[in-house]
């Protein structure tokens, strides 16, 4: 009888793990969903300054802007980097915050002096504890991204580019494709790349319209860049959150699947046990009415 008590015991332990791991999943996907809504009303503005950078580019082909300056004289050795990574405030969500974690130590294998800006708690703890240096002032977490945060860090990166602080700025997060493909990648916030404004350039025997920009060009530039770069942060954002939240429907999904399958499997063992615990009751009842029988005789 202990052994069935046992089984019975594990049983219902699973049964009440099986009830958490469901619950994550259905939060997991409210908040996914809740980020995709929130990426796609913001999408069309930032979409919109791409396009008007476009224009200026298009009409000024042979503009100078600190925004798009390379620096291509600085050694790569001597070059100042920056990463912001961007890995989640806690685990259970399968390789997500491992692909991150990989994706940016390839990163600082590479030429240059590292700066790490880290937004999620997991990533902080991890880089910490390998003595890795951390920004200590950039503390954000992943939770509820929001345009004012995304503003906040990308205040501070055009800020430190600009006083030459960084030379480059990259931001590894991950993206999600579709609802199982997530892949965590790096997008470089500056300089800009005049390459990737080039798919909006018409041929040369297309009408151009006439803009006039004021004060400046340059000033234009510098109001819009600032504005662009944040589009690209909080969009980063609610992709990883999304993606996230994403990866751990997929991992509760697992684990609830993986429970059901454990509940069977004890099930099994329990009715075995059950029926060879009654099949020994029977037999010792048997045996005692037979003992009972001949001392009568």
């Amino acid at each position: 009888m202990a052994n069935i008590r046992e089984i019975q015991s594990r049983i219902n332990s699973v049964k009440d793990t099986m009830k958490i791991t469901n619950a994550m999943y259905m939060i997991s996907s409210s908040k996914m969903t809740q980020a995709k809504r929130k990426l796609e009303a913001t999408e069309p503005y930032f979409y919109s300054l791409q396009g008007e950078i476009s224009r200026i580019l298009r009409h000024l082909p042979e503009m100078h802007h600190p925004y798009f300056d390379k620096r291509e004289k600085i050694p790569a050795d001597e070059r100042k980097i920056a990463s912001i990574v961007v890995t989640g405030d806690k685990g259970l969500a399968g390789a997500y915050n491992h692909n991150i974690i990989k994706l940016e130590e390839e990163i600082l294998a590479r030429p240059g002096i590292h700066k790490l800006f880290v937004v999620g708690e997991l990533g902080r703890q991890y880089f910490a504890k390998r003595h890795i240096d951390i920004d200590t002032h950039f503390q954000y977490t992943v939770q509820k991204p929001t345009l004012h945060r995304a503003r906040d860090i990308g205040d501070v990166m055009t800020r430190k580019y600009l006083n030459g602080e960084l030379d480059e700025v990259y931001i590894v997060f991950t993206r999600m494709e579709n609802s199982v493909d997530l892949e965590a990648e790096v997008l470089k916030l500056l300089p800009l790349e005049r390459s990737s404004f080039n798919e909006m350039i018409m041929p040369l025997n297309m009408y151009r319209e006439a803009i006039d920009l004021y004060p400046s060009a340059e000033s234009v530039m510098d109001s819009i860049v600032p504005n662009y770069v944040d589009g690209m942060v909080y969009g980063c954002l609610v992709e990883a959150y999304a993606s996230e939240h994403n990866s751990r429907m997929m991992a509760m999904k697992s684990a609830t699947d993986s429970a059901n399958k454990l509940i069977k499997e004890l099930s099994v063992l329990y009715n075995r046990a059950r029926q060879a615990a009654i099949t020994q009751e029977i037999t010792e009842v048997c045996a005692g009415a037979r003992a009972q029988k001949r001392k009568r005789k």
